[in-house]
């Protein structure tokens, strides 16, 4: 066994970038399909490590920086979130919002109804539905333990982190192509007319050049590292009460009061070119680091029933964010880079569903739209919802007797 320490992983994950940026580059196919940098490469070094188990090689990495780094990125959506904005787009995020809880009674109905079908514990069909998929794999294994503890559903907890691995792959790779269909069929902002150049917004087109300075940078850093300590300070007074929530919802939270206290009593302006810059560091490096980790072998070791469910769950992703996201959006360019997003999401977290839609607006053009709805929606409202949807379901007569 190899074991990289800090510094190696560290390494690895930036070498995971740079391997990532050369297959875009140099990969038609790829581009054409919007694959994201991090997703490309990611996954190749996923696949090589599959590989050499094969060959009694395995790979283990310090995964100490994933969350440090997950946590970063959400305090930077936080740091990015203007309410004034946000309140100019409450009916856009009002009807996302409800296209999402669709998905996720859609989703767990789908797991339901196919593991019944197939003669399946139908609480496997929960675990592989918005648990798993909306939820990912902190939501997947919290929910693992229960059913294994009051349910006593036998390796819960292995299945929950296989169908989140599962689609943590798939949504960072459906995503690119579903925008690329739906593209096609809109008018593009601008098309080919000259356009006056703009400085990109947030997290859009993160390949586009930002000019910063250093103290400000610093000032930016300094906000983030009082997000995330406020924001575990935070989480750990919520810890076993009514209010309780993921850690990463309360350093969004934290972010998004910095952000608007500070202006609202006009002490500082936030710097968006910082936040995003530092934002956009953050999700790469979180997003190679988790997918150059991923154990594919757990994939291959789904049982054929459950990975018919999860094939079936991504082509439902697929065709939901087609014929129901995209239209009931608007049917035009953003609704376009939302469905791209809701698949990121819909079937992984939100760090997949920031890197789609950055591949598709790193090559067609910005969307202010999306980048305001999405993360919101993705990061805050969608584990709570969730939970909610979750509930409801198990509620149902068909789990009381289990």
């Amino acid at each position: 066994m190899i074991q990289l320490d800090f510094y190696g992983t560290l390494v690895a994950a930036s070498l995971v970038l740079l391997l990532g940026r050369g297959l875009v580059a140099r990969a038609g196919f790829l581009r054409s399909y919007n694959i994201p940098e991090p997703v490309a490469g990611g996954l190749v070094v996923a696949v090589l490590l599959l590989i050499l188990r094969g060959f009694d090689i395995e790979v283990r990495f310090d995964t100490s920086l994933q969350t440090p780094l997950m946590l970063a990125f959400f305090a930077t959506i936080g740091l990015s979130a203007d309410l004034a904005s946000l309140r100019k787009g409450g009916r856009i995020v009002g009807i996302f919002l409800l296209a999402v809880i669709g998905l996720l009674v859609v989703q767990n109905a789908m797991g339901i109804g196919l593991a019944t079908l197939l003669g399946l514990d139908p609480l496997m069909g929960l675990l592989t539905g918005s648990i798993t998929l909306a939820g990912g794999h902190g939501t997947g294994a919290a929910w693992g333990t229960v059913f294994s503890e009051k349910y006593g559903l036998a390796s819960a907890s292995e299945l929950a982190l296989a169908s989140a691995t599962f689609g943590l792959v798939l949504g960072g790779l459906i995503g690119g192509p579903v925008a690329r269909l739906l593209v096609k069929r809109v008018q593009v902002p601008g098309g080919n007319q000259e356009q006056a150049p703009r400085l990109p917004k947030g997290f859009e087109q993160p390949n586009k050049e930002r000019s910063i300075t250093p103290f400000s940078f610093v000032e930016t850093l300094a906000l983030i590292a009082i997000s995330l300590l406020a924001g575990n300070l935070l989480n750990g007074l919520l810890q076993g009460s009514a209010f309780e929530l993921p850690a990463f919802v309360c350093v969004l939270f934290v972010g998004v009061v910095l952000r608007n206290g500070l202006a609202a009593l006009g002490l500082y302006q936030v710097f968006e070119r910082e936040v995003s810059v530092l934002g956009n560091v953050s999700l790469s490096l979180f997003l190679a680091i988790a997918l150059m980790s991923l154990k594919l072998w757990d994939l291959a070791a789904l049982a054929l029933p459950i990975f018919i469910i999860l094939a079936m769950q991504a082509l439902v992703m697929a065709l939901f964010a087609i014929f129901v996201t995209f239209r009931v959006m608007g049917s035009n360019y953003d609704a376009a880079v939302l469905a791209a997003g809701h698949c990121g999401f819909g079937l992984g977290a939100t760090p997949t569903a920031i890197a789609n839609m950055q591949a598709v607006t790193q090559r067609y053009g910005p969307s202010q739209i999306a980048f305001l709805v999405v993360p919101m929606v993705g990061a805050f409202f969608i584990d709570i919802i969730n939970v909610i949807v979750i509930k409801l379901y198990l509620a149902l007569p068909l789990f009381a007797a289990v």
